[in-house]
């Protein structure tokens, strides 16, 4: 016999799933208009889906956390959304890694906040130091947007994290939830951070879950797919599901569909079997030519792979190859 007890709740759990791929399938299939779309997720967090990816809110009595800031060119939007959910500041930015989709608004978004400070630090800072929000990454994101003494940095100062952390994990409390930022070594980066907001029960995965593609794994800053599969385990950790392994604890990826654990588990899977198809070849001696002539993707191509863009299916093999004949060190 059917239990229906729980009805309600996973009824309204199933509601979320589907509004959440609604919109993002009109955002996929309407990206030329440049719409954003806000959805709650569970809790006090939302999602605001943009064209250059997800955007993760947390709203309070205290104030506002967002989770990456998305393009510049997007910033006044991601503002004006924000400013549908709540009246009080920014507080808070927290960035997944230091990609423009993830750091380029956070000029425009701290400048519209303000700073959590209190006692001798509040007299320490300036008017305009304490009038922006704190913006908060692992320290290898400012490494990468800062630059030595003497060279010209990518990006402006006022876009630099003000709060760094350089251990495999940082604790913060805010709005009444405990919030865990944990560093992921190696994986899209050598800077990525997943973002768990406890109390809501909601990951944050920035991109090193994408379930729209393949993840972008960026060699040339020592990112790795065996960081990113280490990632996707860990994601799976902290994931609870609810009833029949749907709902329970939501994913919000870099980009895409709002998912949850099994979502999670099926693109582990697949990516574990891709790694271990192409290190297998490695380990016959196989060139990178020979790799993609074998077409180990083949199978998942169809449902990850793309052509055409900044992301191929060839340009994705490369990064499996480079990163497992020379895993990258931390």
């Amino acid at each position: 016999m059917t239990d229906y007890s729980n009805k309600g709740s996973f009824f309204l759990r199933s509601k979320a799933i589907l509004l959440a791929m609604a919109v993002c399938l009109a955002t996929s299939a309407g990206a030329r208009s440049q719409e954003l779309h806000t959805i709650q997720v569970q809790g006090n967090v939302y999602m605001i889906v943009t064209p250059g990816g997800n955007i993760a809110v947390q709203v309070g009595k205290q104030g506002v956390a967002v989770v990456d800031s998305g393009r510049a060119e997007d910033s006044e939007k991601v503002l004006a959304e924000i400013g549908k959910l709540t009246d009080r500041k920014i507080r808070y930015i927290v960035n997944t890694s230091a990609d423009a989709d993830r750091v380029g608004g956070n000029e425009k978004l701290a400048a519209a906040g303000i700073s959590v400070v209190g006692g001798n630090e509040a007299g320490q800072l300036s008017g305009s130091a304490s009038s922006v929000a704190n913006i908060v990454a692992h320290e290898n994101v400012m490494n990468r947007m800062s630059a030595p003494t003497g060279k010209e940095s990518p990006t402006p100062p006022a876009a630099w994290p003000t709060d760094t952390y350089f251990v495999n994990e940082k604790n913060m409390f805010f709005n009444g939830e405990a919030i865990q930022l944990i560093h992921i070594p190696n994986a899209h980066t050598d800077g990525d951070t997943l973002v768990f907001f406890r109390r809501s029960d909601v990951l944050v995965a920035g991109d090193i879950f994408t379930p729209g593609s393949y993840p972008v794994i960026d060699v040339l800053r020592k990112g790795g797919v065996q960081g990113v599969v280490a990632g996707l385990n860990e994601l799976i950790h902290l994931s609870i599901p609810a009833e029949k392994q749907e709902g329970g604890t939501y994913v919000i990826p870099g980009r895409g569909r709002l998912c949850d654990q099994a979502d999670v588990v099926e693109y582990r899977d697949m990516l574990t079997i891709i790694r271990d198809r192409v290190q297998d070849m490695i380990r016959k001696s196989m060139t990178l030519e020979q790799v993609k002539a074998a077409k180990p993707t083949r199978d998942y191509d169809p449902l990850y792979g793309s052509t055409t863009g900044n992301w191929t299916n060839d340009m994705f093999l490369e990064a499996v190859y480079q990163s497992l004949s020379a895993p990258p060190k931390k």
